[in-house]
């Protein structure tokens, strides 16, 4: 059996080497032989993630007429890749791209810090803020107000409480998507949510397809329900999805789901337009393939002139295709454990039959809360406090960063919560063990690709701002000096988590 989970075209390979060509080369740079540049030039399409592990690559013929070189010099540039672990094949089966066995990929990001240690060492490892007071105490002072009538009943509600199912519906169909109550389940997080729909709709072995680079914990959730990731990449910068990679992913993989964050994706900070929303949809439906659709950063648009698109859903009318999930916890707070799923009634139902076996409900308290804020106007004036919060860290996190490591390349994203950094040749897992020992703890790159894609990327979330964002700029800076002076080579970062 093959080991690729997905293709690259002869075509759409020469374009990417192209335009690498055209990233300056370092002083005092010499022209390597021509299959050495092709090797390396490969290379990196696949550290970057520009080009997916497992993808089959073009036969030797093709591609050598796409590239206008000899054949000699593609099999030569093969060979290379082969000996150095990037690339397997198998007679009748063509070449597909690969990771050394020597580098392998760490499992999780990094856990929050305890808050003794919140003195000593700046934390930039979890995308999540401060609750915005004082809706929190509000809130729950709202829910204890509600609770005695639920405190006389047994407490066990699967899909939600009926009131904050119809809420959450409600607020679907005053954005001109109608939803029943019967449409949603609450969940214990988005986390809670996709851990439900994966195991209802993708058993051990089935294949998901993802975005590369996407959020690291989500992957490593799939990975653990035993799910075969086949990544998708993404646009450079802020160009979000490529469609026709999407289309051929789902026509040749044939995946039984498929995950996408389409309102400033996490760790990119692109968001999907209307036109990409559609035709994700439809390829999505002729695949036959469920699309899971994060919502969770959604509501958090920082700049007055972002036009937020529809909801992936309003392109699914008939519901059989894109289950959507929310949540409170990155829009509010994370210590918020509310998430939902919005889906057809029977999709709904299998949802909430399958959850006995794993999860009996979510707390209803918090329940009350979150349909405490959303009836009274509170969300809302929680949500500006968190946008405003974000934006001026965002503000002062980018000046800072300009200024101490000018040579890191990224774009500024609209809205969300993250930074996806180029780290000018630097290795992200280094700097991650560098960052430890001068006092900032930073997730690397790879825990957001599959199987060892974006060493040279780390993930900044707006957590920090004013003098502290100042200081931590200034500390990865000094990461990146004992990095480049060969400080912690080999060395790689603590498998934990990242939020």
């Amino acid at each position: 059996m093959a080991q690729w989970t997905s293709a690259v075209g002869a075509a759409q390979l020469a374009r990417q080497l192209h335009a690498q060509q055209t990233r300056p080369a370092g002083p005092g740079s010499r022209r390597p032989p021509a299959y050495r540049a092709l090797a390396d030039g490969i290379r990196l399409l696949v550290l970057e993630g520009r080009v997916a592990v497992a993808a089959r690559l073009p036969a030797e013929r093709e591609l050598a007429l796409a590239l206008s070189v000899s054949r000699t010099t593609v099999a030569a540039a093969y060979e290379a890749l082969r000996a150095e672990g990037f690339l397997e094949s198998r007679r009748g089966a063509g070449s597909w791209t690969a990771v050394p066995a020597g580098n392998p990929l760490p499992a999780r990001g990094l856990e929050p810090l305890p808050p003794e240690a919140l003195g000593s060492m700046i934390d930039l490892g979890c995308a999540s803020l401060p609750a915005p007071e004082p809706w929190l105490t509000r809130a729950v002072q709202g829910a204890l107000e509600e609770l005695p009538p639920y405190a006389h009943t047994h407490g066990d509600y699967p899909a939600g409480l009926p009131a904050l199912r119809q809420m959450i519906a409600d607020r679907y169909t005053g954005d001109g998507i109608p939803t029943m109550p019967e449409q949603i389940m609450v969940t214990t997080g988005a986390m809670g949510a996709i851990d439900a729909i994966c195991h209802l709709f993708a058993g051990r072995g089935e294949r998901i397809a993802v975005e590369s680079p996407s959020y690291a914990n989500i992957l490593q959730l799939m990975r653990e329900a035993g799910a075969r990731l086949v990544p998708v990449a993404m646009e450079e910068g802020l160009g979000g999805w490529d469609l026709n990679r999407w289309r051929q992913v789902l026509r040749d993989a044939a995946p039984r789901l498929a995950y996408v964050v389409a309102d400033f994706h996490n760790p990119t900070g692109a968001l999907a337009g209307e036109d990409r929303r559609r035709a994700l949809v439809d390829a999505a439906r002729s695949a036959g393939t469920v699309l899971v659709v994060d919502e969770t950063m959604r509501e958090l648009h920082l700049d007055d002139d972002v036009r937020m698109p529809r909801p992936v859903c309003a392109f699914d009318p008939a519901g059989s295709t894109v289950l959507t999930v929310g949540s409170a916890s990155k829009a509010f707070w994370a210590g918020m454990r509310i998430g939902w799923v919005r889906a057809a009634p029977d999709v709904i139902r299998s949802l909430v039959a399958a959850r006995a076996y794993a999860d009996m409900g979510t707390p209803v308290l918090e329940q009350l809360a979150i349909n405490w804020l959303m009836r009274t106007g509170g969300w809302e004036e929680a949500v500006l406090l968190r946008r405003e919060q974000a934006r001026d860290n965002r503000d002062a996190l980018v000046a800072a960063v300009r200024r101490e490591l000018p040579g890191w390349e990224f774009s500024v994203p609209g809205g969300g919560l993250t930074l996806w950094v180029r780290t000018g040749g630097l290795s992200g897992s280094r700097l991650a063990v560098a960052g430890e020992g001068v006092g900032v703890r930073v997730p690397s790159g790879p825990r957001f690709g599959v199987d060892g894609a974006f060493e040279g990327y780390v993930r900044l979330p707006f957590t920090v701002g004013g003098p502290v964002a100042d200081e931590a700029a200034q500390r990865l800076a000094a990461a990146a000096r004992l990095v480049g002076a060969g400080a912690g080579a080999g060395a790689e970062a603590p498998r934990t988590f990242v939020a």
